[in-house]
């Protein structure tokens, strides 16, 4: 207890000595607290940035490939290379789903979508402005003129999740009354789409579609007839709708108006699929359980039957065009630690030595009076421990004012240093990147339900730095560093020398 007194006595008794160094640790504290809160926010936002898009995969079609096929078809059919036609090959929707059964997922997500038109009970908003979809009746060939019983449009999109989709999770469109759908033949509609057909929760509504056999073309005489389907469900809840009723100003009328979007299961709008037929749409997006998993994934889905003219590819251009400002900032802040530590030691370590050239006879006559050298060391330790906690207080509060901030400036340096380089590329065209497994070709175009070449993901503009309590820990172990390099001078000349060498070098 009395060294720890005395300890205290002694920082008031050696003022000027002590504020010198307690400005100097404040700094470093402050700078250290600054950088370590922006590091590991930084570090945060790229690991979860990374298992994010890293563990997404996508089908991409591999347009060097189709290019290459279709080139090599027009010659064999005495085009001479000179005309050709790119088709990219469709993805079966049970192939699809098939894809989406890998012990590689941790979960998969699909969407399914079908134009359909009224068999009893809806009655559509804007259905006066007519209909889109292209349908073609049963028994209708190409060109003929539609029938007097119906114009051979839809009328509205039946769509089927086994997610939340993002307009509820974002609260766009919400629940206003009874439940999402839970089983299939069950299904929601807007509140608009109720209230226009006069329905009510618990009422049966029947709807129709048709589906073309893909591979007759209608204007022979052998052509197949389409199929005709139908769905009956049962509303179970009806939503709150805000987002717009048109994507654009040209494409207006009953079939585009989002209001009437039914939303079912993916089962339910899956269970009318027939086999050879097309009309029913199927996206997915597959989940990895960890991201090097890509490589066994793409050998599996190659096994199942996907066209070898499909890239099986991560978003890893959206992940650098997000990530890589952060990334920046990251490693500027790491330097700017170390810089900052190595100096700060530096300046302590001198400043000890100065400090304990003044203290060589106290120390001395302490020693002569008995005193333990680990009890000396103690008391000088002690002193630096107490003017660090007080630094650490302070330096806490400043850092986590000053990390905002500086943080901000140092992500628009990052983000216009990004701007400048992809400006300066050739023809300001950023390449597509990303982790793909190929099917025999190289090159990668437009994703399946993402972004097109290069990234349609925004960069971070904005990160917002917080003081965690892994952060204060580390700013902890960073004061217990500098107050023991504080006193590592005088702790080694009490260590080193005998009281009656430290009296006699007494100057």
């Amino acid at each position: 207890m009395y060294i720890l007194q005395n300890a205290g006595k002694n920082i008031g008794r050696n003022k000027g000595r002590n504020i010198l160094m307690g400005i100097i640790i404040l700094a470093i504290i402050a700078t250290s607290a600054v950088a370590l809160i922006i590091n590991n926010t930084a570090t945060g936002i790229i690991d979860n940035y990374k298992n994010r898009f890293s563990s997404e995969v996508s089908l991409v079609p591999n347009h060097q490939k189709i290019q290459e096929e279709a080139m090599k078809n027009a010659q064999s059919s005495g085009g001479g290379g000179q005309m050709f036609r790119m088709m990219v090959p469709q993805i079966p929707p049970d192939q699809y789903i098939s894809f989406g059964d890998s012990d590689y997922l941790s979960y998969s997500k699909y969407t399914s979508s079908v134009g359909v038109f009224n068999g009893g009970g809806i009655k559509a908003i804007d259905e006066e402005k007519g209909g889109g979809g292209g349908r073609i009746r049963g028994n209708q060939r190409m060109g003929e003129a539609p029938s007097s019983e119906d114009d051979g449009q839809y009328y509205a999109q039946l769509l089927g999740y086994n997610f939340t989709p993002d307009e509820f999770a974002d609260g766009t469109r919400k629940i206003a009354e009874g439940r999402y759908p839970e089983n299939d033949d069950e299904c929601i509609i807007s509140k608009d789409l109720l209230d226009n057909s006069g329905l009510k929760i618990g009422d049966t509504v029947t709807l129709k579609s048709t589906l073309r056999d893909g591979a007759v073309m209608f204007d022979e005489e052998d052509a197949v007839p389409n199929a005709e389907i139908s769905y009956t469900l049962t509303i179970v809840g009806y939503y709150d709708d805000m987002t717009n009723e048109y994507a654009n100003d040209f494409m207006q009328n009953a079939f585009f108006n989002r209001r009437n979007e039914i939303i079912t299961t993916v089962n339910t709008v899956l269970s009318q699929m027939q086999d050879g037929y097309s009309g029913i749409s199927v996206g997915a997006k597959y989940y990895l359980k960890t991201p090097d998993m890509l490589e066994n994934f793409a050998a599996e889905l190659y096994s199942k039957g996907l066209d070898q003219k499909f890239d099986v590819t991560t978003d890893e251009a959206s992940y650098n065009a997000i990530v890589k400002p952060v990334e920046g900032l990251k490693s500027i802040t790491y330097v700017f630690l170390i810089v900052v530590l190595l100096l700060g030691a530096v300046i302590l370590i001198l400043l000890s030595t100065i400090a304990i050239r003044e203290r060589k006879y106290e120390i001395g006559v302490l020693r002569a009076m008995g005193m333990k050298k680990s009890r000396v060391a103690f008391g000088l330790l002690s002193e630096v421990i107490m003017i660090t906690v007080l630094c650490l207080i302070l330096g806490l509060g400043a850092g986590v004012a000053v990390a905002q901030p500086v943080s901000d400036m140092l992500l628009e340096n990052q983000l216009n240093q990004l701007e400048s380089e992809n400006n300066n590329g050739p023809m300001g065209y950023s390449p597509m990147g990303g982790n793909v497994i190929r099917g025999q070709a190289v090159g990668g175009m437009r994703m399946i339900g993402g972004p097109g070449m290069g990234s349609s993901a925004e960069a971070l503009k904005e990160m917002d730095v917080s003081l965690n309590l892994v952060t204060v820990g580390e700013i902890i172990l960073v004061s217990l560093l500098l107050a023991l390099i504080a006193s590592v001078a005088g702790i080694t000349h009490v260590t080193k020398y005998e009281p009656i060498k430290i009296l006699s070098d007494r100057t």
